[in-house]
Formats: C-alpha cells, structure tokens, sequence
C-alpha cells in the first residue's frame, strides 16, 4: 500500500513540472487570421513579459489591443520577431 501512495505521489509531483511548462505553441483566434506562436521560446524571456506573475496563467486583458502593444512593442524593442500583419496572422 504504501508502495503505491508513493507511486501516486511521485506521479502528481511529476506531472505538475510538465503542466508548469506549458505548450510548446499556443494559436489565439483572431479575426485577419489566427495567430500561432512558439511559447517556449517565449518562455525564456521570462513569464512576466506577457502574465502578471512569475506562475503565469490566463491574461486578462488578452485582445487585439494588448497583443499589439505588448507583442508587437516587444519585437520591435528587442529587433526580433514580427512586426507586421502577415507575420503573426496566418489565414
């Protein structure tokens, strides 16, 4: 029996580091097409870039407006990724 507490144990521990991780890409809809990016490579920039906190999470402005500000202000800032329509909305 305790054998298996352990085991269970050991399984929800594990599975909680590949939850924090997240997915290797996320596509949000949007209306000139969806728009589809790596978030692991985002991730090592550090998750307060996009989220609130260091835990991440949902974002609650999440839109047009914000992705455009946010996203589109930090590629431009840091000279990587796009910065016009056709390179994040894929129709």
């Amino acid at each position: 029996m305790k054998k298996a507490i352990a085991a269970v144990a050991l399984t929800l521990f594990s599975a909680s580091f590949a939850l924090a991780a997240g997915p290797a890409s996320i596509t949000l809809p949007a209306k000139n097409g969806n728009v589809t990016f790596p978030h692991e490579t985002h991730q090592k920039l550090g998750c307060t870039k996009c989220h609130a906190t260091e835990t991440g999470g949902k974002i609650a402005d999440l839109g047009k407006d914000w992705a455009h500000k946010t996203c589109k202000g930090c590629h431009a800032e840091m000279s990587k990724g796009p910065t016009n329509c056709g390179g994040c909305h894929k129709k």
